[in-house]
């Protein structure tokens, strides 16, 4: 496997923890209370990541676990696809 592949594999297990972790937000932000629309997710995913860090502060006094979860997978993902673009193929 290339180290191109490689990277690009990564991206996509940091993207599909985002997914996952956001999937896993919305339903904490429904067994709170708080309406959410999974058809909506793509336009609404910055207010519910808000929502919930703001849930879990007033709750514990820290963001979450899931919030922290769904910011380092996107930016996995974000670095392994730059990587993967920019490294020659090996």
């Amino acid at each position: 496997m290339s180290l191109r592949n490689t990277f690009f594999a990564i991206a996509v297990l940091g993207a599909l923890t985002h997914v996952v972790s956001l999937v896993l937000i919305m339903a904490a932000l429904d067994r709170r209370g708080q309406k959410t629309n999974p058809l909506l997710v793509r336009i609404y995913a910055f207010k519910y990541l808000a929502a919930y860090k703001e849930a879990m502060i007033k709750e514990t006094g820290k963001a979450g676990v899931l919030y922290r979860l769904c910011i380092v997978g996107i930016l996995v993902a974000l670095v392994a696809a730059v990587a993967g673009i920019l490294v020659r193929r090996i």
